[in-house]
């Protein structure tokens, strides 16, 4: 009896042991798994400007499994959201994105960056002005920043942008995770997220460099002769536009103008500003914080009155329109103090059927 229950128990301690042996396998082949999925596993990091704005485009995507907010690039050990605001910690807000290499290639999510930013502007994006709000690629790897270079080469001989392309290509530094209240704002707070977006300018300007049936068939412009001009334009819309005139203050079309809509190019057509980004400046001439399309602005430098200015002229009928000032209200600081002259304006409920549909949603 004593000899069976040996047995028994004998049995019983082999069975409990090859148990664990077998349990202890199965674990440690999840654990092999898991590993080996995490390894496959890359990060990409942009910097497009106001980080809310940045997640919704690469959340979505298939092979993507981790979009983040948060400051990098900056000097200080993590930094509060009010503390890079300040742009003294010299941070950007950007997005870390975690992806699947064989899923979603490095190369693709660079495409789709430069479809949510306007990679020339250096002062920042829309209507975001400060060094925080500057556009970056921050690359892991050696592949990454060949394919990041190649990247904006290519965009830049495309003939997309009249500017330069001023994202930066640097390393990638230390990322610090933004306030929880910051993440998936675009899930959080939809209706002031979308209004955010409009307002900010972003959708318009993308949708108008990247649509290439909103261009308004600028491709298509030919400047008309000089004598075109002046049989078209008044005389001081002439003087104006084509030599560098300046109108009366107090005394021209639009300087108290508080009708909603866009300017354009008196010339050109171009749009150029927006009522929404308009400003009493009490110069008597109409004044913004910022333009509708950056890239249908051109500064120069204007020596023409013994001091430097810069001379603000539009890009297809290079028409004078006045100058650039640093004078303006936040969160620009900028005014744009524009002759009447040299614009048309075209109201909301016009937009439609003069060919500029797609501003109608910034009044919406």
């Amino acid at each position: 009896m004593i000899v069976e229950v040996k047995n028994i128990f004998i049995l019983f301690v082999i069975s409990l042991f090859f148990v664990s042996i077998t349990v202890s396998g199965y674990g440690q082949d999840n654990i092999t798994i898991k590993n080996e999925e995490e390894s496959k596993m890359e990060k990409a990091t942009f910097a497009g400007g106001c980080f809310w704005c940045m997640e919704s485009p690469f959340e979505e995507l298939n092979g993507v499994t981790e979009v983040i907010a948060g400051y990098t690039g900056g000097h200080k050990e993590n930094p509060t959201y009010e503390e890079v605001s300040t742009g003294k910690t010299a941070h950007l807000e950007a997005v870390q994105i975690t992806f699947d290499p064989s899923i979603i290639t490095y190369s693709e999510l660079l495409d789709i960056f430069w479809r949510q930013i306007n990679p020339t502007d250096i002062r920042g994006q829309f209507a975001d002005i400060g060094s925080q709000y500057k556009t970056a690629v921050f690359y892991h790897s050696d592949e990454q920043k060949l394919l990041a270079e190649e990247s904006k080469e290519k965009l830049q001989a495309s003939g997309k942008f009249q500017r330069d392309i001023v994202t930066e290509i640097v390393p990638a530094s230390k990322f610090y995770v933004a306030e929880d209240y910051h993440q998936d704002y675009y899930k959080k707070s939809s209706i002031g997220y979308k209004l955010y977006r409009a307002g900010s300018g972003r959708d318009a300007y993308l949708k108008s460099t990247w649509d290439d049936t909103a261009k308004n068939n600028d491709s298509k412009f030919e400047m008309p002769s000089d004598e075109e001009l002046k049989n078209r334009l008044t005389s001081l819309q002439y003087n104006v536009t084509q030599s560098c005139g300046t109108e009366k203050a107090f005394d021209n079309e639009y300087w108290d103008n508080k009708k909603e809509g866009i300017y354009v190019d008196i010339v050109s057509g171009e749009p150029l500003f927006s009522s929404l980004d308009k400003f009493d400046s009490g110069t008597g001439w109409p004044s913004f914080m910022k333009p509708l399309e950056l890239d249908n602005i051109l500064e120069k430098e204007d020596r023409s009155l013994f001091t430097s200015r810069t001379e603000v002229r539009s890009k297809l009928a290079d028409s004078h329109l006045g100058h650039l000032f640093d004078d303006g209200p936040s969160p620009t600081s900028l005014r744009y103090c524009i002759n009447s002259a040299a614009l048309r304006f075209i109201p909301k409920e016009d937009l439609e059927k003069e060919g500029y549909g797609q501003y109608v949603r910034l009044f919406e």
